[in-house]
């Protein structure tokens, strides 16, 4: 199984790194995608909404095409401002995320990130969670209150605090409850 994260200037840095170390632990190949454009451009960095920079493993249109991703099993977009904004304002990642829901892949946004699954019709008819104040962009969706919501193949996380949650409600969608109790043990009790 291969899972794509898209990392935009201004992305919820434990979001985004404890999700990629819950699925890595799950056994699935994760790779950090870097959209284009934000202030370390030249450095191949992305940087987080709390000034720290991640070297991402790709960069969307240098190093992966929007085709080339087409090949994952999952996306996850973390939230975090302006990255959520960010993320929202690029076409390869809403063609993305709109061919892996078309395909029944799973899609899985956090924080204010799920705003972005909402604005582009994603959530019509399922239940979905954000950080509060962002629930308006959930369009279509029934809210919910939670850590994390899973309906069908969109996952949904409420904020960096549930960002634990939010990595095993992936692996669950991915691969079943077993594999994600099993990472839930390992990180909980050794």
């Amino acid at each position: 199984m291969k899972a794509y994260i898209f990392l935009a200037d201004g992305f919820e840095e434990v979001e985004a790194l404890t999700t990629a170390d819950i699925l890595i632990r799950a056994g699935i190949e994760v790779k950090l995608v870097k959209v284009p454009g934000g202030t370390e451009e030249k450095c191949k960095a992305v940087r987080g909404s709390h000034n720290i920079k991640v070297k991402p493993d790709l960069t969307l249109g240098t190093d992966i095409s929007e085709e080339d991703l087409l090949d994952g099993d999952c996306v996850v977009l973390p939230g975090g401002m302006p990255g959520t904004k960010n993320l929202a304002a690029c076409n390869e990642v809403i063609n993305t995320i709109s061919a892996y829901d078309k395909a029944g892949k799973v899609v899985a946004a956090i924080c204010a990130a799920p705003s972005v699954l909402g604005t582009n019709g994603l959530l019509k008819g399922r239940k979905a969670t954000c950080f509060p104040g962002f629930e308006d962009k959930l369009e279509g969706a029934e809210k919910v209150d939670g850590g994390a919501v899973s309906d069908g193949n969109i996952v949904t996380g409420k904020s960096m605090g549930s960002a634990v949650t939010f990595g095993l409600k992936v692996v669950e969608t991915l691969m079943g409850k077993d594999v994600a109790d099993k990472v839930e043990t390992s990180i909980y009790r050794g």
